[in-house]
């Protein structure tokens, strides 16, 4: 249980990290989305695949908690598994 918890928070500080630098990288960039379609793209692109890691970071935070609070079991996990399921869909297919 506490390897769980170090490996979310762990997880967790990684998804924020990346979510302040896709930030970092917006506010220092030297095209719009209105430049070009390579603005375009790379806003919308990367603009996506931003707001799913937002969602999986939240999922995550809450799976923290539940786990913390000992809402889940070796029989009762499911909401675990799909936060868990839905992550790993963000992080592979993007």
């Amino acid at each position: 249980r506490l390897e769980t918890i170090n490996a979310m928070i762990l997880t967790i500080a990684l998804a924020i990290l990346f979510t302040a630098l896709q930030g970092f990288e917006y506010v220092n960039a030297t095209f719009s989305i209105s430049d070009s379609i390579y603005g375009a793209t790379f806003y919308m692109a990367t603009g996506f695949h931003g707001l799913h890691v937002l969602i999986g970071t939240m999922a995550l935070a809450v799976m923290l908690v539940r786990i913390v609070l000992y809402h889940f079991t070796k029989q009762h996990h499911f909401g675990f598994e799909a936060a868990a399921m839905y992550w790993h869909f963000v992080d592979v297919v993007w």
